[in-house]
């Protein structure tokens, strides 16, 4: 039934009212990683959020990584100490945090520990490796941060670009 039609029903109005404020309230207990407080026990986590994107064994505990990628531009590691109580959440696509990457230190296992998978894997003809494409904001503009990766799995440069919206020039 239409919204047209339910609301032209007697009481119609009142039920598409009700309607309304079910979604909003169920809506607005959506959960989302960002949410999650420290001591949070995991599985109390994993219940609410579902399968993490990846799991990484950290030396003191382990790292749920839920990314929201390839549609969004946010992955947060939770991390959990070695009782299993989340002590940090952290939203990683970040320009801040693709900065703080340590050019020439950090591996391959590095980024993907911290990042999770990439939005793309692409090569280019100036550089012997792999190029792992992140989508994130900066205020609210969409970006890219490209994290040049060798074949020796050394990280050898960090660059953002601008992403630019799909133009259908079609009609030109």
């Amino acid at each position: 039934m239409s919204a047209a039609a339910l609301c032209s029903r007697p009481g119609g109005r009142v039920l598409a009212r009700l309607a309304l404020v079910a979604l909003v309230l169920h809506l607005a207990g959506c959960a989302l990683p960002a949410k999650e407080t420290p001591g949070t026990p995991q599985a109390e986590v994993i219940a609410r959020l579902g399968p993490p994107t990846a799991i990484y064994a950290l030396p003191s505990g382990q790292r749920l990584l839920y990314s929201e990628l390839p549609a969004g531009f946010a992955a947060y590691n939770l991390d959990f100490d070695a009782t299993g109580r989340l002590v940090r959440n952290e939203q990683v696509l970040t320009q801040t945090r693709f900065e703080t990457i340590p050019v020439g230190v950090w591996t391959l296992g590095d980024v993907q520990r911290t990042f999770g998978p990439p939005l793309l894997v692409e090569r280019v003809a100036r550089f012997d490796g792999d190029i792992w494409t992140y989508r994130f904001r900066q205020n609210s503009d969409p970006r890219l941060a490209h994290v040049h990766i060798d074949r020796q799995g050394i990280v050898r440069s960090v660059m953002f670009t601008d992403e630019l919206p799909l133009f259908d020039n079609a009609r030109d």
